[in-house]
């Protein structure tokens, strides 16, 4: 321990990093998932308060680890009927913890996904136990009330239980049943990393790096003959995209800079060339799908020299392909915002009404704002309602600024 409080963004960072880990090695001497992850989500709790008070521990996993596995301890002495399933485990613990340096998150990942689940609950279940992300980011990702996000975890893990789940990589023709739900939770915890539901910060890099290091171990455990391989390239090369545009994307004061906006030379050409070439695998070899469209829309905004020399009509066109693949308000939302560049703003404000029943309302509200901005209207009112709707601080800061600039000032 430092002797010092954590700072809150330190210590949820510490955690995102942590959980994952922790769950892995207490599953993987258990032999159990569902106690495993109660078990590490107790720590957790526990570990919010003690390390806001003491500071982070050297070894957050093994602190997690070693507080699970006394909380599970305390529970199954309170039971006498399962006194075997305590020798057991204290049998297999007495090897030591020289186990926690070996990294188990892309076997967590897949056994979330397991075959019993339907997608939904894969997604929800990996998003929670490997993601480590709160139900309420997990509802937000989902565009699900929280309670209904907490059922779909708790019968998700119920679910895992009764087919009971080994804790192992699953071989080579097991993956295709469940990579496509890894790709879904991956892209999701990646969205949430540069676009954060809630707290003071927009963006964590982190997550962001965590995403990006399982995608590229996944990719590693792909077959190259397999037909999802694509897929697995067209994701990354979607992140790579994505973060080589992060050192533009918050300003002096950390608030957000508009992609319009942004001093383009500080993008990253590495990461923006590695994304190019995966992406152009993954086109050329293999079936298409949702994330080479995404990770091609986001190489169109990577490749323009500035915002006015975008090719909007291509990336209208990649919208019309995905909004076949992948159908839903927030696909619906970014498209018609390529499409006013294309058309026109003011009938892409007629549609945007029709669109945004089932959409977020912080996105709408900042859709509206942006489209009547182009089209020389005040958008203050849009602004106000996107500050008012967003759970991100640092969000609601930036459209609230955004707001005050456009107030005339006095005469």
């Amino acid at each position: 321990m430092t002797g010092h409080g954590a700072p809150t963004g330190a210590m949820t960072a510490a955690l995102r990093h942590a959980i994952p880990r922790a769950v892995a090695v207490v599953a993987r001497r258990w032999g159990d998932f569902d106690d495993a992850e109660d078990a590490v989500q107790e720590a957790a709790l526990a570990a919010a308060a003690r390390w806001a008070q003491d500071g982070l521990p050297d070894h957050p996993v093994g602190w997690l680890v070693s507080v699970a596995a006394r909380r599970r301890i305390d529970a199954l002495r309170s039971d006498a009927a399962r006194l075997e399933r305590e020798i057991g485990w204290v049998t297999r613990a007495s090897t030591g913890l020289e186990v926690i340096d070996r990294d188990d998150t892309l076997t967590v990942f897949l056994m979330c996904c397991h075959p019993a689940l339907d997608r939904a609950g894969q997604v929800a279940l990996t998003l929670r136990a490997a993601g480590g992300l709160t139900t309420r980011e997990i509802a937000r990702g989902l565009m699900l009330r929280e309670t209904t996000a907490a059922q779909r975890i708790s019968r998700s893990k119920a679910t895992i239980r009764r087919a009971g789940a080994g804790f192992s990589l699953p071989d080579a023709d097991q993956l295709e049943g469940r990579v496509h739900s890894v790709l879904d939770v991956l892209g999701l915890i990646h969205t949430e990393s540069h676009s954060a539901t809630e707290g003071e910060e927009i963006v964590r890099p982190g997550l962001a790096a965590e995403a990006l290091r399982i995608a590229r171990e996944l990719l590693g455990q792909t077959p190259a003959e397999a037909p999802w391989r694509g897929e697995v390239l067209g994701l990354i090369a979607l992140m790579l995209m994505t973060n080589a545009r992060e050192p533009a994307r918050i300003d002096a004061g950390h608030l957000l800079v508009p992609l319009a906006e942004q001093d383009r030379s500080l993008w990253r050409a590495d990461l923006i060339a590695e994304g190019d070439r995966m992406l152009r695998e993954a086109i050329t070899r293999y079936p298409i799908g949702v994330f080479q469209i995404r990770a091609a829309i986001a190489a169109a905004h990577s490749t323009a020299r500035s915002y006015a020399s975008t090719d909007w009509r291509e990336i209208l066109g990649l919208y019309d392909l995905l909004r076949l693949l992948s159908p839903g308000p927030l696909t619906e939302l970014a498209r018609l915002v390529a499409w006013a560049e294309v058309h026109g703003t003011d009938e892409a404000l007629d549609d945007l009404d029709r669109i945004a029943d089932g959409a977020p309302a912080a996105r709408v509200a900042a859709v509206r704002a942006h489209l009547l901005q182009r089209c020389g209207r005040d958008p203050s009112e849009a602004l106000r309602a996107a500050a008012a709707a967003t759970t991100n601080l640092a969000e609601r800061r930036w459209f609230e600024a955004r707001a005050d600039d456009l107030m005339p000032g006095p005469s």
